[in-house]
């Protein structure tokens, strides 16, 4: 029987990869404002900007209470535009996905520091303040509630630092939601090689000469490239790329056109600020005040969350409803990308939306 079950979910996996993506609904974006917003350490900003987009429309009972509002929140260095794909929104937005935009209200925002929200490469640079994990979910919050008028999630989901705010939303808010979904994340704090390669991207933007403080003229190229090779390299997934490069010229070829090119997407300021963001990150404490269904889901091909760790699965024994789900290397997974590609794992969003129906 258990062999029946595993070849069946595997195919049904199989299907939902090789199925085309359906058009997805266009997003409305949206700009909120929260005046004098001040972080964690004291610091304030006298206007600090979200930018969000939004799929759907939001609806509630009797009681006013929202009831089909979902968040979905980026990894580090992303940003909206990451899930408004047809790899994304085209599987789980359009009609009939499982968070049919017809039925759910899907909130996306940038968070501090990311996409079009403020952050330090607006002028600030290095004066802007240094925000963290705490502070970007507070502010989230604020856009949730003040702005869009959503008293109720009917799920919390997010991809990297968007999975470990997850868990920050879980313990911050534990009776906001009905569902929590992490990808791609660790429910402790920022250890080991994760917290290495963010200290090696740090301290070779900082150690560059052409950075000056922060007050680059252009961005510090050394650095950049720096920072760019080690993103892609943690990134990485070794089986796709071997399949994808399988010769020494098909691997030349591809850095030469690909990787070498990856410095211009970022911002010196901006990317030091978003890899240090990360220090005040530790739900290890708290994971046993999480009341509502959670998911972790991991692929067991990501470098930075690698399995062999066993964290997850020690400490989803103290969540109380949590689950934790190891996809296994496959043609599906990417490595740390495949919490941006829902074919790999919507089973088991559709698992828990059913679960928590009518929470």
């Amino acid at each position: 029987m258990r062999a029946f079950v595993f070849f069946a979910l595997l195919w049904l996996s199989i299907a939902l990869l090789r199925a085309p993506a359906a058009a997805y609904p266009t997003p409305r974006d949206g700009t909120y404002v929260i005046h004098q917003f001040r972080f964690q350490d004291g610091e304030t900003l006298p206007n600090l900007r979200l930018h969000y987009v939004t799929f759907g429309t939001p609806r509630a009972d009797a009681s006013g209470k929202t009831t089909n509002a979902v968040i979905v929140l980026h990894g580090t260095g992303g940003s909206t535009k990451q899930f408004v794909t047809a790899r994304f929104a085209g599987v789980l937005f359009s009609p009939g996905g499982l968070l049919d935009a017809r039925k759910y209200f899907i909130i996306i925002p940038d968070g501090i520091g990311h996409g079009d929200s403020s952050k330090p490469s607006d002028g600030l640079r290095a004066k802007f303040p240094r925000y963290g994990y705490h502070d970007m979910v507070r502010a989230v919050h604020l856009l949730v509630t003040d702005r869009l008028h959503v008293s109720h999630l009917r799920l919390v989901m997010g991809t990297s630092m968007g999975g470990m705010q997850t868990w920050m939303w879980g313990e911050m808010y534990p009776t906001m939601m009905d569902a929590l979904m992490p990808l791609a994340s660790l429910p402790v704090e920022i250890s080991g090689r994760n917290r290495i390669w963010r200290d090696m991207i740090a301290g070779a933007i900082t150690g560059d000469p052409a950075y000056h403080n922060g007050n680059y003229a252009s961005e510090p190229p050394r650095a950049m490239r720096e920072a760019a090779d080690i993103l892609w390299f943690m990134g990485s997934a070794p089986l796709y790329d071997q399949r994808i490069m399988p010769t020494g010229a098909a691997a030349d070829a591809y850095y030469k056109t690909k990787i070498v090119l990856l410095p211009q997407h970022y911002d010196a300021n901006d990317l030091l600020y978003a890899v240090r963001a990360s220090r005040d990150y530790n739900p290890e404490p708290d994971l046993d005040t999480i009341q509502a269904p959670l998911y972790a889901i991991n692929s067991a091909d990501d470098q930075i969350n690698p399995p062999e760790l066993n964290i997850v699965q020690r400490e989803i024994t103290k969540v109380k409803r949590g689950r934790f789900i190891l996809i296994p290397i496959g043609p599906q997974t990417r490595g740390h990308g495949t919490h941006t590609l829902p074919r790999a794992w919507s089973e088991y969003l559709r698992q828990l939306l059913q679960e928590t129906a009518g929470r």
